[in-house]
């Protein structure tokens, strides 16, 4: 945490800071709160049975992993650079689904098993903006390592604001969110709009992360640890008067 303490100098790396905690804050709040918003979308169509809740937390888990793996292949395979410009591209893929909606007309008739409707509902209406945002946590760690922040070296701090987004996502939606907001309409007020207007500004925060990542990776070698070396050492108390004589 010493990085941190250091960090409190430069307005900078404060504001670096923020932004990268509050993407992932964001980040994790949008994950976990899509969750039981699509659930309530598809209980009325398919009922509330063992089978449809067991198969939606494996739906979701199967494609956190997926947003996990991603992030860690991309990132291995491309390098940062052309991974930002890939992310970055991508973030704009889940805007053709979005606001979410499931369309009823894929549902089987008769008895069928509810386990592939289920899949299939999931897949079409959440799947590609959750797959993306998934990726979130680990992606804007991998760059924060990047930055040359004096607490690079040690990101898993910014799980810290995953885990508080997470937390107020799952409390605060069946005690604030569901009861108070409509899940669709056409209002701007409703959990399926707001979940789109926060897809915006997370989709933007990643776009200034990579843009801070890019800008600090394109300073000469030595930059910042000059500008720091200058803010930080005191001028030598003989630099004045302790200098060799000239020699003619």
């Amino acid at each position: 945490m010493l990085g941190l303490g250091r960090s409190h100098e430069d307005p900078d790396l404060i504001a670096l800071l923020l932004l990268y905690s509050i993407t992932m804050f964001t980040g994790a709040t949008l994950l976990f709160v899509v969750q039981p918003m699509v659930g309530k979308m598809i209980l009325p169509l398919l009922g509330g049975t063992p089978a449809v809740w067991s198969t939606c937390m494996v739906f979701f888990q199967a494609a956190l992993l997926g947003g996990y793996a991603y992030a860690h292949a991309s990132t291995a395979l491309l390098g940062v650079s052309r991974q930002m410009l890939l992310h970055v591209a991508l973030l704009a893929l889940p805007f053709t689904v979005l606001p979410l909606a499931v369309n009823s007309a894929l549902l089987r008739g008769g008895e069928a098993n509810p386990v592939l409707d289920v899949l299939l509902l999931l897949s079409l209406s959440v799947g590609l903006p959750f797959l993306v945002v998934s990726a979130t946590a680990p992606l804007i760690q991998q760059w924060f390592t990047r930055t040359g922040h004096p607490a690079a070296r040690d990101p898993y701090f910014l799980y810290a604001a995953s885990n508080l987004g997470s937390m107020l996502a799952l409390l605060g939606y069946p005690t604030l969110i569901e009861p108070r907001l409509h899940l669709r309409g056409d209002s701007w007020l409703t959990q399926t709009h707001l979940w789109t207007f926060g897809y915006m500004a997370l989709a933007a925060l990643i776009a200034l992360c990579a843009l801070a990542l890019w800008r600090r990776r394109s300073e000469p070698a030595g930059g910042e640890s000059l500008r720091t070396s200058r803010r930080t050492s005191p001028p030598s108390p003989c630099s004045g008067c302790c200098r060799s004589p000239s020699t003619s």
